[in-house]
């Protein structure tokens, strides 16, 4: 296993240190911008900007790969993004700190692509499957390790600034000494909503869903916990320990909606969601304990849904256009992100804290009217024609490289030939 490793090893080194950096970046920025006393709409249109940027990287992305290869570009966003770090900490203003947030969300979902296309070329057909697992597990606990890191020191000040712009410099080092051959083209995202709606309704309703709620709550979660007294190691612990529980929480989820209809464990999920959402809303707990307990439950709602649809979606779709409708879908989740933090911002701003939890509590009653009433018009897909449920980073950890890294060798080649969707729900 480790000689098979060894290839990607300087890869999933880079993607390591792009992540820990992107950690530190995206927990610094809220907490340093509320000491800077930004109010919670400024703040929550830095998560706008941030989502803004990462769908046109998705989109913009393959092109200039295509024009000067995956060296340069995977270089450029990597000093880009060091350079959006670097300029926050000069110009501490939020009108400055939108742009260049944007700036970021671009340059991670580039750099990004090319890590993971790059991954999915040197990978063989008998590790693929393991080094999706590997790379997600490592891109977690970077980015954990990097929100964690700001326990350690002065949020006041101009180290956790520096300290990701130095990472990201670090992250183009591995890909800039490869000796190894390049990677084929990207993939080129197309974003066919027709297609995807006649595939799968509950999806495009859901992943919209989702993306509001999700981003929102990664935006916002630590203006939240500042907000209600916390100490920084729990604010940090708040916004950390959900993405855990939900990278954790998948494994019985994912087992369950391979055996029940994905749409009712869909709902499920999000009616722990709701629940949680209304518990914020009604108690609006201050001990240090029960907040992380609720945050980490919410964490293991939220970020489950994202891949249970993923799958209900490829339950529909033909064998060889799994790539495009999961591609797809993470743009229509890109649409969800922008929308969430912006609502959640004034939601805050005007309603005070209550306000992140009632933009999401929108968004996830929503899913469960909208999936309940699919139940009711349309059958469940046979347990014999389900594909595999995958389990996935935080979608905004993902792009459309990813799928195709998830893919196996067979769904890469049918893809290649094309295909129709087929309609169903």
């Amino acid at each position: 296993m480790v000689r098979q490793l060894l290839p990607v090893s300087a890869l999933l080194l880079g993607s390591a240190l792009l992540l820990f950096a992107g950690g530190m970046n995206g927990l610094i920025l809220p907490i340093r911008g509320t000491q800077e006393g930004f109010s919670a709409a400024a703040l929550g249109l830095l998560g706008t900007g941030w989502a803004l940027g990462y769908v046109a990287g998705c989109f913009y992305t393959p092109r200039l790969v295509g024009k000067v290869g995956h060296v340069r570009a995977f270089s450029v966003m990597s000093g880009f993004a060091a350079v959006a770090v670097l300029l926050s900490l000069l110009l501490l203003t939020p009108w400055t700190w939108i742009p260049l947030r944007a700036m970021s969300g671009f340059c991670f979902a580039g750099a990004a692509m090319i890590v993971e296309s790059w991954l999915s070329e040197r990978a063989e057909p008998s590790t693929r499957g393991r080094i999706f697992g590997l790379y997600t597990m490592v891109n977690l606990g970077a980015s954990t390790a990097g929100q964690l890191v700001l326990t350690m020191g002065d949020t006041t000040g101009f180290l956790f600034f520096v300290l990701p712009a130095i990472f990201y410099c670090l992250a183009l080092m591995p890909t800039a000494m490869s000796s190894k051959a390049v990677p084929k083209p990207l993939v080129s995202v197309r974003l066919d909503m027709m297609a995807l709606w006649r595939n799968s309704p509950v999806a495009v309703i859901g992943v919209l869903c989702v993306g509001i709620s999700n981003s929102a709550f990664g935006t916002l979660s630590a203006v939240y916990a500042d907000g209600i007294g916390l100490a920084l190691t729990a604010v940090a612990l708040f916004a950390s320990l959900p993405v855990l529980a939900g990278a954790v929480s998948q494994i019985p989820i994912g087992w369950l909606s391979d055996r029940l209809d994905r749409r009712a464990v869909l709902i499920g999920v999000a009616a722990l969601a709701l629940a949680v959402d209304l518990i914020f809303i009604a108690v609006s707990p201050e001990a240090r304990m029960l907040n992380l307990v609720l945050a980490s439950l919410f964490g293991a709602a939220i970020y489950a849904m994202y891949p249970i649809i993923i799958a209900h979606a490829n339950d529909h779709a033909a064998a060889n256009q799994a790539i495009q409708v999961s591609g797809g879908l993470l743009m229509l989740y890109g649409v969800g992100a922008i929308l969430g933090p912006l609502l959640a911002g004034f939601g805050m701003q005007y309603l005070g804290g209550t306000g992140l939890f009632m933009s999401s509590a929108g968004a996830h009653v929503l899913l469960i009217l909208f999936a309940g009433l699919r139940i009711l018009l349309r059958a469940p897909v046979d347990e014999a024609d389900k594909a595999s449920f995958v389990p996935a980073p935080a979608a905004r950890a993902m792009t459309p490289e990813t799928a195709v890294l998830a893919s196996g060798e067979t769904d890469i080649a049918e893809n290649a030939d094309g295909g129709s969707i087929r309609d169903a729900d």
